[in-house]
C-alpha cells in the first residue's frame, strides 16, 4: 500500500525531501491544491489534519463541494498486447471493452470502502 494519511474521508499523499529534511504531502481527491508539511511523522500527521479541517471550513464558507466530482470516464494506457487480449476477451463475452474494464475495476474494489483503502 502506498504511504498515505486518512482523516474524515480525505486522503493525503506523503513524500520526503532529503534536501529540505522534511516530510510533505497534499490532499488528494479534491479540485484544489492543499499541501502540508512537517519535520517529523507526528508533525506531518498534525499538519495533515489541520489542512483537512481548514479546507473543510473553506469549502463550507465558500459553499463548494469538498470532494472532487468524477464524470465516469478516463483514459488509460496499457501495453498493446494487454489491450489486444482485453478486446478479444470482451468479444468472447459479448460485451464492450468498457464493460469488461468496468467489471474488472468493480472486482478490484469490491468490499472496500474509501475508509478502508
Amino acid at each position: 500500500m502506498k504511504d498515505i494519511l486518512k482523516h474524515e474521508g480525505f486522503i493525503g499523499s506523503l513524500h520526503f525531501s532529503a534536501a529540505d529534511d522534511c516530510f510533505f504531502g497534499k490532499i488528494e481527491g479534491i479540485d484544489d491544491l492543499i499541501t502540508f508539511e512537517g519535520k517529523d511523522v507526528d508533525g506531518l500527521k498534525n499538519a495533515f489534519i489541520e489542512a483537512v479541517e481548514d479546507y473543510k471550513a473553506l469549502c463550507i464558507h465558500a459553499n463548494k463541494l469538498m470532494q472532487k466530482s468524477y464524470k465516469g470516464s478516463f483514459n488509460i494506457r496499457i501495453a498493446p498486447e494487454l489491450h489486444k487480449k482485453a478486446v478479444l476477451k470482451s468479444l468472447m463475452l459479448g460485451i464492450s471493452l468498457n464493460q469488461l474494464v468496468q467489471k474488472a475495476i468493480e472486482e478490484e474494489v469490491k468490499n472496500q470502502s474509501v475508509d478502508t483503502l
